[in-house]
């Protein structure tokens, strides 16, 4: 490649302060991202001078400087700078929630309270961030948690994912909570809040995240409402455990990110009110921040604002619009990821870059094909395939089968819906069969993940990959309506 080429790619920008520098990647282009001199962060979380950072898998981002900084990049695709960011109103949200950290510490240890905060409120912040679709409340909560770890007081946030289209650290269809002691990094869409200890290499520094992930199978909420419920107050009675043997943690707080299905409603019966509830009383909520949508700001505070304080904040302007197909393709970059690992082409003149703040080595991981007989694992799916909503059955007519009850699938049925299909492994059943009970499979939490990838019905077996090779005999697994097939 000529010089000239080159330095078409390579391109400075120089940003003033409390600006930022917006990009959006096409399908297929990696961008490095040099902070040259100054101080930067991506969502949060702070850039090292010198170091070129590698985005890709059509990451969509932001380079935020409060002081005023020059960034270097190379092969950019749409790209701009805005001077109007909402980076202060988020800013003052960590400030006050830095305040009740502060306090909750205080008053754990036993100390006065100052004389300026005789009426404070003295809880650690337990915080629900709600917005509709295409509003930034995955960029809120990352901010705010990076924000809470950048502190140096030794916080360690919870972060909880409640929205199942995201998927967190775990593939699409999963709900999750796990406490953050470093940098939420951001660098593509495969890993929306870092990289876990299970589905990345040992090197990488977000591997201290140790989630505990609960499956709901199903990318919106409205799918399995009484599924998605029972799997929100699970993950709150293991987060209130935590809390109870871990007072670092529990005056650190937690940030819940929810799905878009939380801000707006189809009819009288939408269940959404009974999901928001869930989380209040799940995880003991305090604070609900409200992503740039008036009607919900209006909603929650008639419905919360007399038990805890109601925020509303303003979107970024810098929040694009996503496509269902957009979606769809996160979705396979996501699982391909969990098999394969976080592998982004290097731009050109690039050899020793960061994957949003963490050492780019070793990321390949090489999955097990493995043929096993369809005995050898059991597969329910919960709630019957395709279920018409209660109001629409017959007058005086019961469901057969009900939206929580596991269903057995056999594989040697030709409309199983098994092939290509996202199996979430569970954690093994309880081994004294006296203390099992009905709705057991519902309160496992996952072990891994599975695709099948081909089914011979004649010989009964099937091949499944699976990022390792463990026997799989004897376990348990849920099928829910995601699929992935390597392109």
């Amino acid at each position: 490649m000529s010089s000239e080429a080159k330095d078409v790619e390579k391109k400075e920008w120089k940003l003033d302060p409390e600006t930022e520098y917006r990009f959006e990647l096409d399908p297929g282009v990696s961008l490095a991202i040099k902070l040259i001199e100054g101080h930067a962060e991506v969502f949060g979380s702070e850039l090292v001078e010198g170091k070129p950072y590698i985005f890709g898998s059509e990451c969509k981002a932001a380079v935020f400087t409060w002081q005023g900084c020059t960034i270097e990049m190379r092969h950019p695709s749409t790209e701009y700078v805005s001077e109007e960011t909402p980076m202060s109103a988020y800013a003052n949200l960590h400030i006050a929630f830095e305040q009740m950290r502060v306090r909750s510490l205080r008053k754990h240890r036993g100390s006065p309270a100052q004389d300026d905060e005789p009426n404070a409120v003295i809880e650690p912040p337990r915080v629900l961030v709600m917005g509709p679709e295409n509003s930034g409340k995955t960029t809120v909560c990352k901010i705010l948690t990076n924000y809470a770890v950048r502190a140096a007081q030794g916080w360690v946030p919870i972060y909880v994912n409640v929205d199942p289209s995201e998927g967190g650290w775990a593939a699409p269809g999963a709900v999750s909570a796990a406490p953050v002691s470093g940098p939420v990094p951001t660098y593509s869409p495969a890993n929306p809040i870092g990289s876990a200890a299970t589905t990345a290499p040992m090197s990488l520094t977000s591997n201290a995240l140790l989630p505990l992930v609960y499956w709901y199978g199903h990318a919106d909420t409205r799918k399995n409402p009484q599924l998605m419920e029972r799997l929100i107050r699970n993950l709150g009675t293991h987060v209130r455990d935590r809390f109870d043997c871990d007072v670092q943690s529990r005056v650190s707080g937690l940030i819940i990110d929810t799905p878009s299905s939380f801000a707006s409603g189809q009819g009288s019966n939408d269940p959404r009110h009974k999901l928001i509830r869930a989380c209040v009383e799940a995880f003991n909520v305090n604070v609900i921040i409200v992503v740039g949508h008036e009607k919900l700001n209006v909603e929650m505070q008639r419905m919360y604002g007399s038990q805890m304080a109601v925020v509303k904040i303003p979107k970024s302007g810098g929040v694009v619009e996503l496509d269902h197909a957009y979606r769809e393709r996160v979705h396979q970059y996501q699982l391909h990821t969990y098999m394969y690992g976080q592998i982004l082409p290097s731009p050109p003149g690039i050899t020793n870059g960061l994957l949003g703040g963490e050492a780019f080595n070793d990321l390949a991981l090489a999955p097990s094909s493995t043929m096993i007989n369809f005995g050898d694992i059991s597969i329910y799916r919960i709630g019957a395939e395709t279920m018409a909503p209660t109001s629409a059955l017959p007058i005086g007519a019961k469901r057969v089968v009900s939206e929580m009850q596991p269903v057995h699938v056999d594989p040697t049925q030709p409309g199983s819906g098994l092939l290509n299909a996202v199996l979430a492994l569970l954690a093994p059943l309880n081994p004294d069969e006296n203390e099992r009970y009905d709705g057991e499979l519902l309160d496992l939490t996952v072990a891994g993940f599975l695709i099948i990838t081909n089914i011979d019905i004649p010989r009964h077996k099937m091949t499944i990959l699976s990022p390792n090779q463990g026997s799989i005999t004897g376990r348990t697994a849920i099928v829910g309506t995601f699929e992935w097939q390597e392109q």
